[in-house]
């Protein structure tokens, strides 16, 4: 395997890591406008991820770094040609983070109510977004021979790339329910579980739709039909098992199963781009792929050396950060969000 080949898994790796951690924050940000009855349950609900939410979204940051130091060519066609949608997450995620800093900090409804609002919408942008974004990839962009994309509206915004961002949420969405019955107690747990029984129906018929469209508009199942094929399957049979383990109120097996399915969607999408790391779609020759847009052979010597170094200390951190809060967060508990 090459060095370029094995960064190109290492990125899938974080930004796997990412959906499946930041996926159940950005799914209890969605929650907390319509599931929450009362401004006590809804920080509650806030609670329960304000020890997490920070480290998760630095899953997104070392993706977004890892592929500006080993695919340049990479970074510099995708974060040129998707400013403006990647501008847009990154707002959502600053007023996401701001929110729960100032939400609780003027005992005013109406001020808590604002941020509550900017809660909710860095909590449905950015996944939506990164759908929209990641999807587009799969179907092909604008890219010439000199690596530039010139991305016009219906590049970006078609019924494809608009139902993959559709999916992702939604698989955020129940994930983050998922993790709310884990979370709490009483009838915030409650209504998590039987919100969640009815968004498993509606994964499942918006992943039916996706594998469809993605069979019909890409070539990912072309090129490596026989995996994705497999993934696909696999998707579906976690999110059955999702449904029965959410009906006999085996939470941690619901939690576990959503962020299963998780997984297997965003290796669906990297499985399916392998060797390449964006599709043109004015010509295959143009297309970039993890050996014309990778970095130096000693470059990516040195990323692996360091890389290797400190990603057990990351993933011991993050570890044990969740056990020390593996506990649920109830009303006779300080409010600190």
């Amino acid at each position: 395997m090459e060095l370029s080949e094995l960064w190109f898994i290492l990125i899938a790796v974080l930004f796997t890591g990412f959906f499946f951690l930041e996926g159940f924050d950005f799914g209890v940000g969605m929650a907390t406008r319509f599931l929450a009855r009362s401004q006590t349950e809804r920080s509650i609900m806030v609670n329960t991820i304000g020890p997490f939410w920070d480290a998760n979204e630095v899953w997104l940051l070392t993706g977004g770094g890892a592929i500006f130091a080993a695919f340049p060519n990479w970074y510099a066609t995708m974060f040129s040609g998707y400013y403006i949608p990647l501008l847009v997450v990154l707002l959502a995620l600053i007023a996401r983070g701001v929110s729960f800093e100032f939400r609780s900090k003027i005992p005013s409804s109406q001020w808590t109510n604002s941020w509550d609002w900017a809660l909710f919408f860095g909590s449905l942008l950015p996944p939506f977004l990164l759908g929209v974004l990641f999807t587009s990839m799969l179907k092909g962009m604008p890219i010439d021979k000199d690596m530039n994309m010139s991305a016009g509206f219906i590049d970006f915004i078609n019924i494809y790339s608009l139902w993959g961002g559709l999916t992702v949420t939604l698989l955020c969405y129940l994930h983050g329910l998922n993790y709310l019955t884990l979370k709490t107690e009483g009838e915030l747990r409650k209504r998590s579980a039987s919100l969640a029984k009815k968004i498993v129906f509606a994964v499942l018929g918006a992943l039916a739709v996706f594998v469809g469209l993605s069979w019909l508009m890409t070539d990912i199942f072309q090129v490596r039909r026989i995996p994705e094929l497999i993934l696909a399957a696999l998707v579906v049979i976690i999110y059955a098992l999702s449904y029965m383990f959410i009906s006999k109120k085996r939470e941690g097996l619901a939690f576990t199963m959503s962020g299963l399915g998780l997984i297997c969607t965003v290796l669906v999408i990297f499985t399916g781009l392998f060797p390449r790391v964006m599709i043109s779609s004015i010509n295959k020759a143009f297309d970039l792929t993890v050996y014309n847009a990778s970095s130096g052979a000693y470059s990516l010597k040195i990323m692996t050396i360091v890389a290797l170094t400190i990603l057990p200390f990351i993933l011991g951190y993050t570890i044990w950060s969740y056990y020390i809060f593996r506990k649920r967060v109830t009303d006779k508990e300080h409010l600190t969000y």
